[in-house]
């Protein structure tokens, strides 16, 4: 071997030597940049088998159908200034989408959504709008309206309960709708309401079931954010239950269950933020129902006779087909006012509006 070819060899060994010890230290691949960052605020914790779980569980769908989102959670973020901090902190962790899950969680949000004209905020159910900023919720109102009548027709007191959070107009029209629903198969149902003023307050809940059921309530629905305190209230006072916000609820009343309604933000929230990522969302007020996959009907308990089944699914399709007008007149006031006449009907865009209980409904009128 020539002298040159021996430095040659030397050379390359020396070369691979330094290459191997290089790329053993180095450090592995970065895992590609998220495609977007999507916050989401709530205002009690994902795993309350109610409205705050649906809202986590919608965002879980989006996340399996685009992938390269990523998400950032933030669990009982009180609506006040902690909801408007808790926003920013995550703007700063680069979310350009925001969903502000709870009612209360709106003028924090539409706040932050002034000073962050370039990040997009949906909110739940609220009333303002601005170019970056929309809101969505469900046509929930008029699909109570089912609720009702499988309530009507499972009493044997005729005394049905409601149990709320706070008077606000959608939570009025839900309890309108139920009471409706429920004479229009049985015109004897009373329906007594109770507000807790809170969203979540298990020792309210519980108190206030066991006071419906103290009054002959046989029946009791609700709209607070967890349907659990008071399914499992219900289960052991032995009446009946009716769900709300998630169907997984079900599992705390198996004995007196009789149906639910359950939410479905993943399609909504899948759409959104694909618009938001191709550049063709605009702001708007969106509201949909059962029709659009957006509400279901719970499955049926074991007490619920096949008739009573095949009627609310029924009047479901009906509902999702534009047939069933839960709202049209003629409806009376607690006070036997005719609020709505005969051949009209309270437009979908007015049932926030709502500030009085319709006749059979028993408790103070909101004011």
């Amino acid at each position: 071997m020539t002298a040159n070819k021996s430095k040659f060899l030397a050379w390359l060994m020396v070369a691979m030597a330094i290459l191997l010890a290089a790329c053993a230290g180095a450090a592995p691949p970065t895992e590609e940049e998220p495609c977007l960052t999507v916050g989401a605020i709530y205002v009690g914790t994902i795993t309350d088998a109610g409205y705050n779980q649906v809202q986590h569980d919608g965002l879980v769908q989006m996340k399996a159908n685009i992938p390269c989102v990523e998400t950032l959670e933030a669990e009982n973020i009180a609506e006040s200034s902690e909801a408007e901090s808790t926003i920013e902190s995550m703007i700063e962790q680069g979310a350009t989408v925001i969903f502000a899950t709870s009612f209360g969680h709106l003028e924090p949000a539409f706040a932050v959504a002034e000073r962050h004209p370039d990040v997009t905020f949906l909110h739940a159910g609220g009333y303002l709008l601005a170019d970056n900023f929309g809101t969505y919720f469900t046509t929930m109102p008029e699909h109570l309206y089912l609720m009702g009548v499988a309530a009507g027709k499972m009493t044997e007191t005729n005394k049905l309960g409601y149990i709320a959070a706070f008077p606000i107009g959608f939570t009025i029209a839900n309890i309108n709708a139920f009471t409706l629903g429920a004479q229009s198969v049985n015109p004897d149902v009373e329906t007594h309401v109770v507000f807790n003023f809170s969203w979540v307050d298990r020792a309210k809940e519980v108190e206030s079931t066991n006071a419906l059921v103290a009054q002959g309530v046989d029946v009791v629905t609700m709209h607070v954010d967890s349907p659990a305190t008071i399914l499992q209230t219900a289960e052991e006072a032995g009446i009946y239950s009716i769900g709300f916000h998630s169907l997984a609820s079900q599992e705390f009343a198996p004995e007196g269950w009789l149906t639910g309604l359950g939410f479905e933000w993943g399609p909504y929230m899948t759409e959104t933020v694909q618009q938001v990522m191709d550049g063709t969302w605009e702001a708007a007020h969106v509201r949909k129902g059962i029709g659009d996959g957006w509400m279901t009907v719970g499955p049926f308990g074991p007490a619920v006779p096949q008739d009573v089944q095949d009627l609310v699914l029924s009047l479901a399709d009906d509902l999702g087909s534009g047939v069933l007008k839960p709202f049209a007149g003629p409806i009376l006031d607690q006070d036997g006012t005719v609020r709505v006449a005969e051949g009209e009907e309270v437009p979908g865009e007015a049932l926030g509006d709502f500030d009085w209980f319709v006749m059979g409904v028993v408790g103070e009128p909101p004011g």
